[in-house]
This record gives structure tokens, sequence and C-alpha cells, in this order.
């Protein structure tokens, strides 16, 4: 018969509470794994931000901007995310992608948060080819739908 697997306090990718047994107020361990779960699936951010928003709504995350100041100071980076009238913060891990709801891109973390920029559309040159510009504006066009490229 095989060992029973040892678990330390916290899940190693998002460090989500794990419970022990017999252990006392299990309901806030619950309800911390429930609240970073809640703002780790389908993750969305309003935009991306240095100082906290004064009025924000429970279910609100964020993406803290460098030299942050109040209460995300030393949370650069990290997704902000109000849950209970407080600040949850979500350190990013490779891989990860979030809405930014500002801008309608989607955008990714590797060794940092990752945005494409949008080209310009080609203008000039000695020999204009239409129907290259036109597939070029479209495969934009496409990539802006998509949640790849910024709008504008």
């Amino acid at each position: 018969m095989s060992e029973p697997f040892r678990f330390t306090s916290a899940s190693p990718r998002f460090g989500l509470p794990l419970l022990f047994a017999a252990q006392a107020q299990k309901e806030f361990f619950i309800n911390e794994a429930h609240s970073l779960a809640d703002a780790l699936l389908h993750p969305a951010i309003e935009g991306k931000s240095a100082t906290p928003p004064a009025s924000p709504a429970d279910g609100d995350c964020w993406l803290v901007e460098p030299e942050a100041i109040g209460d995300w100071t030393g949370h650069d980076g990290a997704i902000a995310c109000r849950q209970a009238g407080s600040w949850l913060f979500i350190a990013p891990r490779d891989g990860m992608r979030v809405l930014d709801r500002s801008t309608g891109q989607e955008i990714r973390f590797r060794n940092g948060w990752q945005r494409p920029a949008r080209p310009e559309s080609p203008t000039g040159g000695t020999t204009i080819d239409v129907e290259a510009r036109t597939a070029i504006a479209s495969l934009i066009t496409l990539l802006t739908s998509s949640g790849i490229l910024p709008e504008s």
C-alpha cells in the first residue's frame, strides 16, 4: 500500500490554504480558498493602477503597477482583488492570462506582464499593393477583436 500524500499548509501554485484533521476555525481557510478560486477562475481586471480605487466593489480586480501606494504598497505586479471589503493579492505565475476590461485585451504573465502592441497599418512605399494592405488591415482587426491586440 502506498503512503498517503503529505500536504503542506498551502497549494504550491497559488497558495490555496489546505485543511488538516481537527483544524480549528476551518471556515477561515475554506473562505480564503474560495475567494482565491473566485478571483483565479476566468480572471478579469478593471485596469492597472498604482493607487487603490476610492470606492471599489467586491469582486473588482486590478493589476498593481510599480511603486504602488496605500493598501497596495509592496504588491507591485500582483493582482489586487476586492473581497469582503478587503484586498486579496494574487502573485502571478508564468502562463497566467487576464482580460483587461479597460482595453478589451488579454494579457499574459511570463517573467512579467506581457502586452502586445498594436502595429500601424502600412502606409507609403514605392509600390502600393492594395490587396496586401487590405489583408494586413483585416489581420489587425481580427487580432483586435480576439483580444490579442489593444483597441486603437
